[in-house]
């Protein structure tokens, strides 16, 4: 694929030559593993999960786990275009090459996704047309807790948490392939790993009917758990993306919640609650920190604020983060689980902003789905938000739950108005948003018997909201597409029928399906009227006395223990929390002498609550913070870093360039100066911005240090700190205060790759010439006639190309926008050009 980097879009999801990205030697690997996100680069680099798969298999000096997204569809015309087949961004390896695939079913708008990207590959799409020399094709993620819409397309599927089980696949593999084993002796050999679900030896027996089991003694099969978070690997060096939805140093606090919100099925799947030790906490921060150079963390766990040394965490993270401008993000929040000493240290950094998911606007219905939220915690905890700054707040809420009622959704602007009135003096900058979403029922949840609401119902509550908000100032509503939320109630609760619909909907051009500006579901009707399927039957209820399409994979948690909880709903009872109430015997947890229902697990795993508090610190009096906000806006060192740009790193743009020096230069523990005021920036600036696919061996970067260093430690410690392609060359001194020079001159080796006596002869008539007009817009967007010739001081032949010497006195255009005017049929796969020298003008102050 890299040799189509100068035409695909966005080039940088595709370089793969991030630091900390893992390269290995392939002659000393025995089994190579793609880690496939089925969506795109900036989604895939904002999941941690992968992360943590990817450190726990390549800490294995023998397994090399590599990374591969879902390109654009333009991407893709281009690879099927040229022929080209997808592959993993480090070694450029075509998919179809490696052992093992292992897809991160995350949620289901994304099977067509993989399809998409299985048929890329040139890899059959159904399990049972893969023979050797296929790789496996292997998925996990909370998805595959109910796999039977795509299990067909899969060879194996991981259940549960995925770091030990992923090693173990990995060691099967290797042991196949030195046995010459066959693929069905690999796949039996995988049933004895905790979490792995072969589909192919179930059989489906038709609707309403439960799976037929075909191997002897492989009748179920019950998740993967790891039951001590502290002795699992986490990745505190890792890939750092050029740019993510959620580009930071995420910190897995806890896993599991058990809570008990009767819709959320990572609630129960996950279960127990395992939290990682305060002190395996700070290391993981620390080194983090230190390895990654990110400026901000996230403190992340199904519900952040319940975890019981919240407190003591945030104060031992506080003052490293504030040290260096490193804000702290707390999503996940319940209403009561931030004291108020942790928000007043939160905004003394930088607000990243409030969400709290009330999930129902009345009381009866946070009864209902057991949220445990009161509309007096939750005023109070706005309240302190407003105290602290916050001038906006985000509140999350479900339509459709079971038993609802138009009261309730005008309980809805309600709760929000209250919420706006809080403020108090604040009001006048305050916004409000309720974020709605449409309730889907999933599996292995106390709801999963209980109906969708249907898409036509969907849009008249949602109308209903949006014409209560509108005469309200202040307050906003934001909904969830109705079309997304249908799609994935019918997948969410599917059977092995709806992979037939997977395969017709993605023939028909279904793709990133959870993308609101690509989503379509006429590919997916249309594809459930060829099978003979009833859209309103899958998002219907489901009969508690009949067998369901999951049943054969075990969460741990029992079906009595979902229909008991789906009674107290609608019963409007409330259960407590487990880790600090009675326990309800769930039956996940070996909790006081209880016996699991993970029987396989469980004489080997310690499979209970792991708690650092037995009751959460920051209940009673907390003692208050002093905030002492270290200056950062000294300045003891200016100076100007040149480095060479080639390689991989010439597809890189400006924009992604500013986030990859100043990660660098905290990496290289050079400590920048920041900007003042709200939101401080680091002072650092550019010369003329390169065009994304020119390297350059003469580039530079202006940066104020607050700590004075010799310019040869500069460059010391920056090359150590700096990703493939991006080499530091000199560092020169420059003055505190004045404004820098920049290039009026810049020599350029113009490459030709194909044809060129044709490119020779282009250029030889544009010198000879005396002008070259052409028409540009001004910014007010009238017509300019521009004149390139006085841009080209020199044009030098040389064996395989031209010296070109650019004058930007006058006026400055894009070195490769004129060289493709200049030779006007050609491609970007025609020719290269590298930057080779700056040269500044005679009166101008150089660096000194």
């Amino acid at each position: 694929m890299k040799e189509l980097l100068p035409i695909l879009p966005r080039p940088s999801r595709y370089i793969g030559s991030e630091w900390g990205a893992v390269f290995k030697d392939p002659s000393t690997v025995t089994v190579r593993c793609a880690l496939a996100f089925p969506d795109m680069y900036e989604v895939g680099m904002s999941y941690l999960g992968q992360k943590i798969l990817s450190e726990a298999l390549n800490a294995h000096p023998h397994f090399w786990a590599e990374r591969v997204f879902t390109p654009d569809e333009e991407a893709g015309a281009i690879l099927r275009e040229h022929h080209v087949p997808l592959a993993t961004l480090e070694s450029d390896t075509p998919l179809r090459d490696m052992d093992v695939v292992g897809f991160s079913l995350t949620h289901e708008l994304c099977y067509t996704n993989i399809l998409y990207m299985l048929d890329l590959s040139d890899i059959p799409l159904r399990s049972a047309d893969r023979e050797a020399p296929f790789p496996l094709i292997i998925a996990g993620g909370g998805a595959a807790f109910n796999a039977e819409p795509v299990a067909p397309f899969f060879d194996a599927m991981v259940i549960g948490d995925g770091e030990e089980a992923m090693v173990r696949v990995l060691e099967a593999v290797e042991r196949a392939k030195a046995q010459g084993s066959t693929k069905r002796e690999l796949l039996v050999s995988l049933t004895a790993i905790p979490g792995l679900y072969v589909p192919s030896f179930f059989e489906d027996q038709g609707p309403g009917k439960p799976l037929k089991p075909l191997l002897t003694g492989y009748e179920s099969v019950e998740k993967a758990v790891v039951d001590d978070l502290d002795r699992a690997p986490f990745p505190t060096g890792q890939a750092i993306p050029f740019g993510a939805i959620h580009d930071r140093l995420t910190l897995e606090i806890a896993r599991g919640c058990t809570r008990g919100c009767r819709f959320c099925q990572a609630g129960m799947i996950y279960r127990p609650v395992r939290e990682r030790s305060l002190d395996g906490l700070d290391r993981i921060l620390t080194d983090g920190l230190a390895e990654t150079g990110y400026e901000e963390t996230s403190m992340l766990s199904l519900s952040t604020g319940d975890f019981s040394g919240l407190d003591s965490l945030f104060t031992r993270s506080f003052d490293k983060c504030a040290a260096e401008q490193i804000a702290i993000s707390l999503p996940s929040l319940r209403v009561g689980s931030l004291s108020a000493p942790i928000m007043e240290r939160i905004s003394s950094i930088r607000r990243t902003g409030a969400t709290i998911a009330p999930e129902a606007g009345s009381q009866r219905m946070r009864d209902v789905i057991n949220k445990g939220v009161d509309e007096a915690g939750l005023l109070e905890h706005v309240r302190l938000l407003f105290d602290n700054g916050w001038q906006g707040v985000k509140l999350y809420f479900m339509i459709g739950l079971p038993t609802e009622t138009d009261e309730d959704l005008d309980a809805i602007l309600d709760l929000c108005l209250k919420v706006r009135d809080a403020a108090g003096a604040h009001i006048k900058r305050l916004q409000v948003t309720a974020a709605v979403s449409p309730f889907v029922p999933k599996p292995h949840t106390p709801f999963q018997w209980e109906p969708q609401i249907p898409l036509d119902e969907i849009y008249r509550r949602i109308a209903h909201l949006r014409n209560i908000f509108r005469p309200h100032k202040r307050i906003s509503i934001k909904y969830h597409e109705p079309e997304m939320t249908s799609l994935e109630g019918v997948f969410s609760r599917g059977d092995r029928r709806l992979a037939e619909v997977v395969e017709r909907a993605y023939a028909k051009g279904a793709l990133f399906s959870s993308w609101k500006d690509h989503l379509r579901l006429e590919p997916y009707r249309e594809a459930m009227a060829e099978a003979g399927l009833d859209w309103d039957e899958y998002i219907g209820p489901r009969d508690p006395e009949k067998p369901l399409p999951w049943d054969h994979l075990s969460s741990g948690v029992t079906r009595r223990f979902l229909l008991t909880e789906r009674e107290r709903a609608l019963s409007g009872k409330i259960t407590e929390d487990c880790r600090y109430g009675a326990c309800r015997n769930c039956g996940v947890c070996q909790f006081d002498g209880r016996v699991s229902t993970l029987a396989g697990q469980a004489g080997d795993k310690d499979i209970r609550p792991r708690l650092v508090f037995h009751r959460r610190d920051q209940e009673g009096e907390q003692p208050p913070y002093t905030v002492e906000k270290p200056d950062l806006t000294g300045k003891a060192g200016h100076f100007r870093v040149w480095y060479e740009k080639t390689g991989p790193a010439a597809f890189l743009s400006q924009l992604e360039l500013q986030a990859v020096f100043e990660r660098a230069f905290r990496r290289a523990r050079l400590p920048m100066a920041f900007s003042a005021g709200f939101h401080p920036m680091p002072r650092l600036s550019f010369g003329k911005a390169l065009p994304v696919g020119v390297e350059s061996r003469c580039e530079w970067i202006n940066v104020f240090l607050r700590e004075d260093f010799g310019p040869d430690e500069v460059i010391e410690r920056l090359a150590r700190s700096m990703p493939r392609g991006l080499a530091p060359i000199r560092a020169d001194r420059l003055s505190m205060g004045r404004k820098q020079s920049q290039a009026v001159e810049e020599v350029y080796e113009l490459r030709f790759t194909r044809d060129g006596a044709r490119r020779l002869e282009q250029w030889r008539a544009f010198m000879d010439a005396e002008h070259h007009f052409i028409e540009k817009k001004t910014k007010k967007g009238k017509p300019k006639q521009v004149d390139l010739r006085p841009m080209v001081r020199e044009a030098v032949e040389t064996g395989d190309g031209l010296t070109l010497v650019l004058d930007w006195r006058e006026q400055y255009m894009s070195p490769l926008s004129l060289c493709s005017i200049v030779m006007a049929d050609a491609g970007l796969l025609d020719f290269g050009l590298t930057k080779t020298e700056q040269r500044f003008a005679p009166e101008e102050d150089e660096p000194a």
